[in-house]
């Protein structure tokens, strides 16, 4: 497995917000992690990409503690788009994504090789922003700058990639446009891939498995014939659902919120 998580728990301070996550990620697969507001997916995610100390637990990238690989090491391996990125002052386009290439070239060589050059050449390609190159990345629109970020995880060249909520800023043709292309390196170039968001219906669409989270713990994982259920839907999200048959393959229609919290304010109350 390319990354592993083994009775995982962490949080910030003392405080938990993840409890005994045990998750492998399979080589070439896409699992993505869903779950309501507040449920744990992103600091899941920030734990596994070696961002959070785990209180308890580990995590394991090709086999060995991510924790006590060198920052150098993991980001051979592995590349994380975070949902807010901060944008450097000064970098145009092409110095951003050549920043990728940091990991594989020693500390003092500042020229990119032949091999990091043809990497960014790819990563600028793959996201649809050479036209882009010699731009302010601080000019970029949301959309565009979040698809200058995702070109610099790319030019890391890594076995894994993580990604929080990556369709934020973008609009349904740029979002559909990076989910296609996530899939095609997914599938052509064997691209172990998570993601957090938080539209059921594009992670059914795009994921090999899902795995649904719920108050900081790992509720269930499966594919989405099998996690996609009426009731386990009303049980992790609290809303009624439709099953549709669709060309690109199992989706939901929220019927209505479901009503659990109003029974629980209702029970309390009396």
């Amino acid at each position: 497995m390319p990354l592993e998580a083994r009775h995982l728990a962490g949080g910030y301070g003392d405080r938990p917000i993840v409890e005994a996550v045990n998750l492998a990620l399979a080589a070439g697969e896409w699992l993505s992690l869903l779950g309501a507001n507040g449920s744990g997916k992103s600091t899941l995610l920030r734990l596994m990409s070696r961002i959070l100390q785990p209180q308890a637990g580990n995590v394991l990238l090709d086999g060995r503690d991510i924790h006590q690989l060198s920052p150098t090491a993991t980001a051979r391996r592995l590349a994380l788009l975070p949902q807010q990125q901060t944008v450097p002052a000064g970098l145009t386009v092409y110095q951003l994504v050549s920043l990728g290439r940091s990991p594989h070239q020693p500390w003092w060589q500042w020229e990119l090789d032949a091999a990091g050059r043809e990497q960014v050449e790819k990563a600028l390609h793959w996201t649809e922003i050479e036209h882009y190159r010699d731009r302010s990345v601080a000019e970029l629109s949301g959309g565009e700058r979040q698809r200058a970020f995702l070109a610099l995880a790319l030019a890391q060249d890594p076995k894994v990639l993580l990604l929080d909520e990556p369709t934020t800023f973008l609009d349904l043709h740029y979002q559909l446009q990076l989910l296609e292309l996530l899939k095609r390196l997914n599938q052509q170039q064997g691209l172990s891939i998570i993601t957090v968001l938080h539209d059921i219906n594009s992670a059914a669409r795009y994921s090999d498995r899902l795995a649904l989270m719920r108050q900081g713990h790992l509720w269930g994982i499966g594919t989405p014939a099998e996690m996609l259920t009426p009731q386990t839907l009303q049980d992790v999200f609290e809303i009624e659902v439709a099953l549709i048959e669709t060309p690109v393959g199992l989706q939901i229609c929220p019927l209505n919120a479901s009503d659990m919290s109003a029974k629980e304010l209702t029970v309390t109350s009396s």
